[in-house]
């Protein structure tokens, strides 16, 4: 798999972590709601290798069948000038960008839910947050393989992300990792995952985002859940720290899907580019769906003060805090069982078909 920078020994990136290790030995006193979705979480452990079905083919120059309409630079004068065989191109490229941020903010993820495993006092979030760590883990090993298997190119991590895990991880505060990570980068993942998912008529890219959206609904309502009674209990200069926090990682979300390194890699006009990525209708509409998931679960755990207000409102999400988070997490998980349905009802009547051959066989 190629690295698109070609930057020699840009594999790795490390920093010192803030906070402290934090044992309890009260192993009895967990809340039930967070009880429950570790045991939802234990039954709902799966293997890649074989929930998915990796024979599928994937055409690395349309990996995701998505319209042509729907592609961010549509209609820009760029877009206008590329030919047939530049327009494929850009459509791997694009992919290859997309399914690398995934994979990098699956490991940032990995990476924060050690971390709440270390950190949170309680007993119930760490059982669940261990739970996690697997799930991610599962996860980035699924875009790895993807993009490996059936795009051929990757992409370093999105300065946007990087900025935003960065913050997150190097918080002495327990719960900030929970924010960054649960409430805003899992989000924000949330939504674009659902937007593919339900665009692409390709049916390995589907499996994969449905299937892992299955397991990202319950990492969201463990945030959720845990932070909203966390929050209840802090002052209200506390609580402010934590908006702050949310209103600079929502920008740093806003501008993480503007693909910069994808035009400049393609040696695209960058200013046309940027422009348009900003102002252009289907930008506007992707980064509007794209806060579906994190407005209202931001009101939902008691950050919501004129200054956030204003702050969505300024970016035209404002109105995506009536989104209906327990609905929507529902979907996903219907999505999910209903992809394993049908294809257990396909291998039924593939073994049905071979059985019917093979005693055609045998009496002839």
């Amino acid at each position: 798999m190629n690295v698109t920078d070609g930057t020699p020994g840009n594999t790795s990136w490390t920093f010192p972590a803030a906070g402290d290790n934090f044992f309890t030995w009260e192993y009895d006193s967990g809340r039930e709601r967070l009880l429950s979705l570790y045991q939802k979480g234990k039954d709902k452990q799966w293997d890649s290798a074989r929930r998915i079905d990796w024979s599928l083919p994937v055409d690395p120059y349309d990996a995701l069948g998505t319209p042509e309409k729907t592609l961010a630079l549509y209609g820009s004068r760029q877009y206008a000038k590329l030919n047939e065989r530049e327009r494929q191109e850009m459509r791997q490229h694009m992919a290859a960008w997309e399914f690398s941020q995934f994979l990098h903010g699956e490991q940032g993820a990995m990476i924060c839910s050690a971390r709440i495993v270390q950190s949170v006092p309680d007993i119930d979030s760490k059982f669940y947050a261990a739970t996690q760590v697997m799930d991610e883990a599962r996860h980035a090993e699924i875009f790895t393989r993807f993009l490996d298997e059936k795009i051929g190119l990757s992409y370093p991590i999105n300065p946007h992300l990087k900025s935003l895990l960065e913050d997150a991880l190097n918080d002495a505060r327990w719960d900030l990792p929970y924010l960054g990570m649960q409430v805003l980068i899992e989000g924000l993942a949330l939504a674009a995952f659902g937007i593919l998912r339900d665009r692409t008529d390709k049916p390995l890219p589907k499996q994969i985002l449905a299937y892992v959206m299955q397991d990202e609904a319950r990492h969201v309502a463990f945030g959720r859940l845990a932070l909203r009674d966390y929050y209840a209990e802090l002052s209200s200069a506390e609580i402010a720290e934590r908006e702050e926090f949310v209103i600079e990682g929502c920008h740093l979300m806003r501008d993480r899907f503007r693909m910069q390194e994808v035009w400049e890699n393609l040696g695209f006009d960058m200013k046309e580019c940027m422009e348009y990525m900003n102002r252009g209708p289907r930008m506007r509409a992707f980064r509007s769906l794209l806060f579906a998931r994190i407005v209202p679960c931001v009101r939902d755990i008691g950050l919501w003060s004129p200054a956030v207000r204003n702050a969505y409102d300024a970016m035209g999400v404002l109105d995506m805090a009536n989104s209906d988070l327990v609905k929507l997490m529902e979907s996903d998980e219907m999505q999910a069982d209903e992809l394993d349905r049908e294809r257990r009802e396909t291998l039924a009547r593939t073994a049905e078909v071979e059985e019917s051959i093979a005693l055609g066989a045998a009496d002839s």
